[in-house]
């Protein structure tokens, strides 16, 4: 059988009937190959196939292993049993929000409200849009000028607008070693090889930048990194943004996580023509309310908006029509507020259910990074986790190159209600002091 497709369909058909369950782990691709009389290079196909329709999940060194598997009755939370609890994706959406926010949209169902929502979308946003975020955005320590701001249609595009405007065709560009993985998918797609720089305690480390050799550009996540829950001190920025001005190496700055504290200044205040802060709604609102910010620095701002016309990343103006009334009528800062109360409460609950783990997180963010105890690999403990109903994100997603990924796991605690995140914690608390195969299903 020479079509992948195919066997990628039979594979996932053994896992959807529980011939193969979660963990197990898939023959290597030679001896899938030779099973199969194919050749290697159409086991790759499957293999890729399969990770593509998130059956299956490679660490470099210990092989292929199952994902995706019917949960199993029992042990699984019992208001979840059809379903799961979701600690993979963060979708902070607070209780009222919807309430609090459509007052201020009643405006663009009049007609020369409309007229604005309904006109072609631009880089620039309009001259109030342009305003509103600058305002938005400002920190102690930083306030963009308003003629900084451009507008893409999510946080994705505003990362791909910056990264494609820094960084030519086959240009490198440095990353955290673990890293925020839609910036490894956009590099691909843009033709940019991805380098990993070494972090520490308190984030990229500037040694890293210098060591790496020529770089076009660096992604960096200063504040409440992902997945790493990490915020770069003042010191570290100010050290980081004298490398950058002393190697002439811009920096993409993702701040979408910045909202739930009064952070630092970010690095722009400290190497301002060589930073391109970009920011979204989508953390700050909802997922379903996207859009982007970009605040280049005045020389590359050409660059930049070109960027965004070129990948076709304009935001529509009915989103910035929206979000202006959202943020001049105070709905945002409200939210943001209520936000910071609600993630702090997860976090204290983390510090609670999860005591005497190496649990790593900053105490205002939504997520958190949770080094395992041993004997447990990150992938054997993802599997666990899904018998019971819980999805949780292994560290190997992040890894920006091909070493060794530790043995952590990402909790993203934005989604499930207050009571579903406590008994989630609770039953992963249970699963960290235990050991694989200590219950008889691993």
């Amino acid at each position: 059988m020479d079509d992948y497709r195919a066997l990628a369909d039979a594979v996932g058909a053994d896992i959807a009937a529980g011939r193969l369950r979660a963990g197990d782990r898939l023959p290597t691709q030679r001896r899938f190959a030779r099973d199969r009389g194919i050749a290697v290079s159409t086991a790759s196909r499957v293999y890729g196939e399969l990770s593509r329709r998130g059956l299956v999940t490679g660490e470099v060194g210990r092989g292929t292993f199952v994902r995706a598997a019917p949960l199993q009755t029992g042990p699984a939370l019992a208001e979840h049993r059809s379903g799961i609890v979701d600690l993979e994706m963060s979708f902070p959406i607070l209780d009222g929000q919807a309430a609090l926010m459509a007052p201020a949209l009643s405006g663009l169902l009049r007609p020369d409200g409309l007229r604005a929502g309904l006109s072609p979308g631009s880089a620039a946003g309009t001259e109030a849009a342009r305003r509103a975020a600058a305002d938005l955005l400002a920190c102690e320590g930083w306030t963009p000028r308003p003629d900084q701001l451009l507008f893409a249609g999510n946080g994705r595009q505003a990362i791909a607008a910056a990264i494609g405007a820094l960084v030519p065709v086959g240009g490198r560009l440095g990353v955290e070693a673990l890293t925020y993985p839609v910036t490894r998918t956009i590099a691909a797609r843009l033709g940019v090889e991805v380098v990993p720089l070494a972090v520490d305690a308190e984030g990229l480390q500037p040694d890293a930048v210098r060591a790496a050799g020529r770089l076009d550009a660096v992604f960096v996540q200063p504040t409440m990194h992902n997945p790493l829950g990490v915020t770069m001190p003042v010191a570290r920025r100010r050290e980081l943004a004298d490398v950058l001005v002393e190697h002439d190496v811009p920096a993409v700055e993702d701040r979408v996580y910045s909202f739930l504290r009064d952070d630092p200044p970010p690095l722009a205040a400290f190497a301002p023509e060589h930073t391109v802060v970009v920011d979204s709604l989508s953390k700050r609102v909802a997922s379903g309310c996207t859009l982007g910010f970009l605040v280049p620095p005045m020389a590359r701002h050409q660059r930049v908006r070109a960027a965004i016309r070129a990948g076709g990343w304009l935001a529509p103006s009915f989103a910035v029509e929206a979000a202006t009334r959202w943020i001049t009528e105070g709905v945002v800062a409200e939210i943001q507020l209520a936000k910071r109360v609600d993630a702090a409460e997860r976090q204290a609950m983390v510090a609670e259910r999860l005591a005497g783990f190496a649990v790593r997180a900053d105490p205002a963010s939504y997520h958190c990074w949770w080094e395992l105890p041993p004997p447990w690999r990150a992938e054997t403990f993802v599997a666990a986790a899904a018998r019971r109903g819980i999805a949780v994100t292994p560290a190997a997603s992040y890894a920006a190159g091909a070493g060794h990924a530790p043995s952590a796991v990402r909790l993203a605690l934005a989604t499930p209600a207050l009571d579903t995140l406590a008994t989630a914690l609770d039953v992963l608390a249970g699963l960290g002091r235990g050991a694989p195969g200590d219950d008889g299903t691993e």
